[in-house]
């Protein structure tokens, strides 16, 4: 018996999550159910991070025990013909036998993309929030500062959490934001087409995130950008727990799960 540890990249549009649910489709199923035909094993894997219906990822880590024959490197390449293609096998490898994804101490790396200008774009209407409004992402940047550091996250988190403490660590939270052409213009240097759209990302890297914690992140940070919030009072806020002071949670699909640091 060995155990293989997974990092999986995946398109969470058409998913209802990871986790199983009867009846629904899931990626930890689509893993469970490919990996079960491969093997001839009954297979459950195990997520370092159970994303919600919608949100995507580039490396969330998963881990499974089997008796197969196959090499622990080959399985990215026998598991990728047979998954959906919105779910790719980024690497397999063998791993301790005891290594578990979300007992093992890890940083977890997020980040939430908005798209800021007049009109959605069709290629980020899955993976972005599309805002119409101005954000002042100097503001947003300020506010950024009061989340670094352990708190308690209470005021950040959605009701039915189920954890033991909403202390988590933040280690870096930040904006960066990239032009993009408006309407009409064919290239950022056409001298004709007036004030450019935006995507801005939000940046989080924490020790672990309560349930929705970063998409509530997000949405108070948008608030912020839009003058709502006053980056003087995000101190305020997050010592307060009071979620009714945080901002609203941001859509699912800009958010993506960027990588897993053990």
């Amino acid at each position: 018996m060995k155990r293989i540890k997974l990092t999986v990249a995946y398109d969470g549009t058409n998913y209802h999550g990871w986790q199983v649910q009867p009846g629904k489709s899931t990626i930890e199923g689509e893993l469970n159910k490919a990996l079960s035909l491969l093997t001839g094993e009954v297979i459950a894997v195990t997520g370092a991070s159970r994303t919600d219906a919608g949100v995507h990822a580039l490396g969330n880590v998963a881990v499974f025990d089997t008796s197969s024959y196959i090499p622990a490197e080959k399985f990215s390449y026998v598991l990728n013909q047979r998954l959906p293609s919105d779910i790719v096998i980024q690497k397999s490898e063998e791993t301790l036998p005891d290594f578990h994804p979300r007992h093992c101490a890890c940083r977890k790396i997020y980040k939430y993309t908005i798209l800021n200008r007049k009109f959605p774009l069709p290629q980020y209407r899955n993976t972005a929030y599309f805002y119409y409004g101005n954000l002042d992402t100097d503001k947003m940047q300020m506010a950024c500062k009061a989340f670094i550091g352990e708190h308690d996250f209470a005021g950040f988190c959605s009701s039915g959490a189920q954890v033991q403490s909403t202390t988590r660590t933040i280690y870096s939270l930040g904006i960066q934001e990239e032009r993009v052409p408006e309407a009409g213009c064919t290239d950022n240097l056409n001298a004709g087409c007036g004030s450019m759209g935006r995507i801005i990302t939000i940046r989080a890297e924490g020790n672990g995130f309560l349930y929705n914690m970063v998409r509530i992140i997000a949405g108070t940070l948008i608030e912020t950008g839009r003058g709502r919030i006053n980056p003087c009072d995000m101190q305020e806020i997050i010592a307060s727990c009071d979620r009714s002071r945080a901002g609203a949670t941001a859509p699912a699909k800009g958010l993506e799960l960027v990588k897993i640091l053990y």
